[in-house]
C-alpha cells in the first residue's frame, strides 16, 4: 500500500511539473521582448541625443501589443515597420500617440502571415520620427521569436 501511495505522489508531482512547465512555454511563447531605440540604429544612422523604450508584444495568433516612450525628441509618429537591419521598409502598423512621449499599438493590431515570418526572422522594426527626420530618428529592430 505504501509502494502504490509513493508512486501515486510521485506521479502527481511529475503532472504538476509538467504542467509547470507548459505553463512556462505558454507564458514565454509570445514574443514580448524590451527594445531601446537610438538614433545609431536608424538607416542611414541620425546623431542625435534623442532615446526610446518600451517593450513589443507578438503573440503567435500574430496579435501586436507595443507600448513606446521616447525621450529628448518632439516626436511626430511612430511604427512598426518590415524591414531586416540596415534597411528601410514599409510601415505595417501605425502606433498611436498619446501624449508627447507615448506612442502605443492601436487595438486588434495584427501582423498578416507574411509579417509574422518576417517577425520571426527579426525583419522587423519599431521606429519614431520627428520634423527634423521625418524618415525615423531613433529605431530598434525586433528580434523575432
Amino acid at each position: 500500500m505504501k509502494a502504490l501511495s509513493r508512486t501515486l505522489v510521485a506521479l502527481a508531482c511529475t503532472a504538476a511539473l509538467g504542467a509547470c512547465s507548459t505553463m512556462d512555454h505558454m507564458m514565454h511563447s509570445s514574443g514580448s521582448q524590451h527594445v531601446s531605440l537610438t538614433g545609431a540604429s536608424e538607416v542611414p544612422a541620425v546623431d542625435t541625443g534623442a532615446s526610446g523604450s518600451g517593450t513589443v508584444t507578438v503573440n503567435p495568433d500574430h496579435t501586436v501589443k507595443a507600448d513606446i516612450m521616447v525621450t529628448g525628441m518632439e516626436a511626430t509618429a511612430a511604427h512598426i515597420h518590415e524591414g531586416a537591419a540596415g534597411k528601410n521598409g514599409k510601415v505595417i502598423i501605425p502606433l498611436t500617440k498619446e501624449g508627447d512621449d507615448h506612442f502605443v499599438s492601436p487595438p486588434g493590431a495584427k501582423l498578416t502571415d507574411e509579417q509574422y515570418e518576417a517577425y520571426k526572422r527579426g525583419d522587423l522594426y519599431v521606429n519614431a520620427h520627428s520634423k527634423q527626420h521625418p524618415g525615423g530618428e531613433i529605431r530598434a529592430q525586433l528580434s523575432g521569436s
